[in-house]
């Protein structure tokens, strides 16, 4: 239970720091540094990941059906336009902000997915659910007033110093969070892409002699392959329009390729990590080490940001709704945790079924009285 626990968190600290190494890049263009983000975290650091600790990948996907791997790779490319747009967010309003506004819509709207794909759970369960997405979008939405309150202030501080001078450009806060919350609505596409692909190739990969964790290297690997596809065209056509292939030549190349290449291992090991840390929770694992792992990397987002700077030019107003917003979604998290916890007894199999000398009828009524509570739990 302890590694389990400290994994998870290890988990979130990573995903909340992963995009603090590109702070300190010098010398390269926005799209230089994100271009060479995306080819290290969703082809370089996966590949050699999945070939490095899994056996008969092969055959895993050889095995697969091809309507599910399908269905992942076209929900797989809107979470690959999502995370681009996350990494977009982060350079307009910051770690703090970019991280909350994008995780909570993550959560929002990823989690109603598998109620859509899997159906509604109890109502007990239900109303759990729903009080936890209130407290997330709550969240988000004190997080984003929280954006626009400090642009103001920055802006009048700004005002204040110039003494008339012309004040200089800077990025729309209000662009940066309508990017952060579209972006985080087309990542839900990887919460698609694992409700329909982790159970089969859970079978798949464990019937090759893999542990049970390393489900998520399988699920993540054709995810990140087709996200990074049109990362990859995206950016190229970038890098050409305005010109910035050069901007790979300078004399920093070298220290901006190593703190890159810690994004990308921190981007992607974050999940994996959490895997084995759900496995290590045991019963209710999941949504433990959710819990966990969510709240770890909003925390650690928004406390990076504050230590490098990130808000202190921002008015006690502002940080208060950051801090309330912290609240509300931590809180919509351990909500939603708690509900997945929650077990529901199957329905009393009926006196005239019990009656029946068939015993083909019993076993058919218990078989679907289990199917249906399996149902509604992992519904939830």
């Amino acid at each position: 239970m302890v590694i389990g626990i400290v994994s998870a968190v290890i988990a979130g600290v990573m995903l909340g720091l992963y995009a603090l190494p590109g702070k300190y890049v010098k010398g390269f263009e926005e799209e230089n540094k994100w271009s060479l983000f995306f080819l290290l975290t969703m082809f370089v650091v996966p590949l050699i990941t999945t070939f490095a600790l899994m056996k008969g990948v092969g055959e895993i996907y050889a095995g697969l059906d091809s309507d599910v791997l399908i269905g992942m790779i076209v929900s797989s490319l809107f979470w690959g336009v999502g995370v681009m747009m996350w990494g977009k967010a982060i350079d307009y309003i910051g770690l703090s902000l970019g991280f909350s506004l994008f995780i909570g819509t993550v959560l929002l709207v990823g989690t109603c997915i598998p109620l859509f794909v899997s159906g509604m759970p109890p109502a007990q369960i239900a109303t759990l659910i729903f009080i936890g997405l209130g407290l997330i979008l709550l969240g988000v939405f004190l997080n984003g007033s929280a954006g626009i309150v400090r642009e103001k202030d920055e802006v009048k501080l700004e005002s204040d110093n110039q003494d008339g001078a012309a004040a200089k450009p800077r990025k729309s806060a209000a662009t940066g969070i309508a990017i952060a919350i579209i972006g985080g609505l087309l990542a839900t596409g990887f919460a698609y892409a694992n409700t329909v692909g982790a159970p089969p190739l859970a079978e798949l990969s464990q019937a090759q002699g893999n542990a049970p964790w390393m489900t998520a290297l399988a699920v993540m690997l054709p995810i990140f392959l087709s996200g990074g596809v049109i990362m990859t065209g995206y950016f190229g056509w970038q890098l050409t329009q305005k010109k910035a292939w050069g901007s790979f030549k300078t004399p920093s190349f070298g220290t901006n390729v190593l703190l890159i290449f810690v994004m990308a291992f921190f981007h992607y090991a974050a999940s994996a990590i959490f895997a084995y840390a759900a496995s290590m929770l045991g019963e209710g694992g999941d949504a433990i080490g959710y819990a966990i792992f969510n709240t770890a990397c909003v925390v650690t987002a928004i406390i990076s940001g504050l230590v490098i700077g990130e808000w202190n030019n921002a008015s006690g107003k502002a940080k208060m709704l950051l801090y309330g917003s912290l609240l509300c979604m931590v809180g919509g998290v351990l909500v939603l945790a708690y509900s997945k916890t929650i077990k529901v007894d199957a329905p009393a199999v009926t006196a005239a079924a019990i009656e029946t000398s068939d015993s083909d009828v019993i076993v058919g009524v218990k078989a679907e009285v289990d199917s249906d509570h399996n149902l509604a739990y992992k519904g939830a």
